[in-house]
């Protein structure tokens, strides 16, 4: 498997117009489109442990290697 940045957009439960993009490194053996098909239980973890955040988007893309981790 390699690593896939999960990037699900997320907007605060109090003020919905607050947002910003969480990045997360999602193992998955598959493209883009079927990382963004599977994707919909790790979110639910991630909204789970961040009760304060939405996620009102989200899609996978491959790392870009000069981005700092």
């Amino acid at each position: 498997m390699n690593p896939i940045d999960l990037v699900v957009t997320v907007c605060a439960v109090l003020s919905p117009a607050t947002c910003e993009e969480q990045h997360l490194v999602f193992n998955f053996a598959g493209s883009p489109t079927q990382c963004a098909m599977a994707a919909p239980p790790y979110i639910a973890q991630w909204v789970g442990d961040h009760p304060k955040w939405q996620a009102v988007r989200w899609r996978c893309e491959y790392p870009h290697p000069n981005d700092k981790a």
